[in-house]
């Protein structure tokens, strides 16, 4: 007799799920980067109180931690290692926990540990004297609370003030930038992982995103 195979856990390598943006990492995914099989440049950074789509509730959170994820294509969502030419993923090997429980027919494992054990800079990094401390400092000065209250702030009062703030933020983000990539010798694709992303790309989304969330409603 031939086996029976549950077609309900066969991949059917439809790359739907690759395209939809990369995975989330767990604290079990830590070796897969400190071994370099997962460069720390392919990713970034969500960083706490960002605000993000939950698409389990259809709502806007603000993050409650660190996300860290697999960098898209270009302007594209589609997972950085996913070949669509070819339907295959380059780190398959090495794929992420969230990867290897995904199962887009029955989706009960994989909610299992969503948002559980999500692996944080601090994981990567917090060993590394004056980078992780020049991380720190920018998460306290750059953190989405104030960029969150100077946002809620301008939608009722448009000042002066209010702009310099803003002014002063992004003026601060670009300049760690540029000093971590010209004094410090890193790669610039790893900045999107160690600050998250550019608070002036932040502030401009963010703005567009208030225009339709009250700050009130998205936790």
């Amino acid at each position: 007799m031939k086996p029976v195979i549950d077609n309900s856990t066969v991949c059917k390598r439809c790359g739907t799920c690759c395209k939809k943006g990369g995975p989330s990492f767990h604290i079990e995914d830590l070796s897969l980067i400190e071994e370099g099989n997962i460069p720390a440049k392919n990713l970034y950074t969500i960083r706490r109180g960002e605000p993000v789509y939950d698409n389990r509730i259809d709502k806007i959170i603000f993050a409650h931690s660190d996300i860290i994820k697999i960098k898209g294509q270009g302007n594209r969502w589609a997972c950085f290692f996913y070949k669509e030419a070819e339907n295959k993923c380059d780190i398959y090997q090495y794929r992420p926990l969230e990867c290897r429980l995904l199962n887009c027919r029955d989706t009960r494992e994989i909610e299992q540990i969503i948002a559980k054990g999500l692996l944080v800079r601090e994981n990567i990094i917090g060993k590394i004297e004056g980078l992780w401390d020049m991380v720190r400092e920018h998460d306290q000065r750059c953190s989405y609370k104030e960029i969150t209250e100077l946002i809620d702030r301008s939608g009722k009062q448009k000042s002066e003030y209010l702009w310099q703030n803003y002014s002063e933020l992004i003026e601060y983000d670009n300049a760690i930038r540029e000093i971590v990539v010209t004094k410090g010798g890193l790669e610039s694709e790893l900045l999107d992982f160690l600050f998250g992303r550019p608070v002036s790309l932040v502030i401009s989304v963010m703005n567009e995103q208030f225009k339709y969330y009250s700050p009130l409603t998205l936790y």
